[in-house]
């Protein structure tokens, strides 16, 4: 199971249940009823593809954004997030230590549009203490796919 997980994320999904198979000498058989398990399970929680939408016309403005939050009783941060991640501008959110407690991570269209967002949909919820925005000005990085224009395949090596 571990080594069909670990194939699974560093090719970022994006290999056939057929290839896994020949790289673990498994059945197609074997690794496909895995891999059902393993989404049933919610282990697996979905495949992503990655868009480097610098190249593309869409014009996309990405944020982080650190919040302050008083923990609701009974419920710690767990009912804040939950009101926070049914936003569709949100993409990502962690709870963090140090010194905020959530991470939220937005896109929208505009600077302006993020700062609306944070300035009607975020800031004004009773457990929000505070906010901080940081706005994303080039993306090197994600999910373990390098953005840079010099390399020919950016992905990372299978070692088992």
């Amino acid at each position: 199971m571990d080594d069909i997980l670990r194939i699974l994320d560093k090719e970022q999904g994006a290999v056939s249940a057929a290839k896994i198979a020949r790289m673990l000498g498994l059945s197609e058989e074997e690794v496909s009823q895995r891999l059902r398990q393993l989404e049933e399970e919610h282990i697996i929680v979905g495949y992503k593809t990655i868009v480097n939408w610098d190249k593309t016309d869409r014009d996309v403005v990405t944020a982080l954004i650190d919040l302050r939050v008083t923990p609701q009783r009974g419920e710690g941060f767990d009912k804040v997030a939950e009101r926070i991640y049914k936003y569709p501008q949100v993409k990502s959110l962690y709870l963090m230590s140090g010194a905020y407690d959530l991470s939220v991570m937005i896109e929208g269209k505009t600077m302006k549009d993020v700062a609306l967002f944070v300035a009607r949909k975020l800031a004004p919820m009773d457990a929000i203490i505070s906010t901080a925005t940081h706005f994303v000005l080039k993306k090197y990085k994600s999910e373990g796919i390098i953005f840079d224009d010099n390399e020919k395949d950016t992905r990372q090596v299978i070692t088992l």
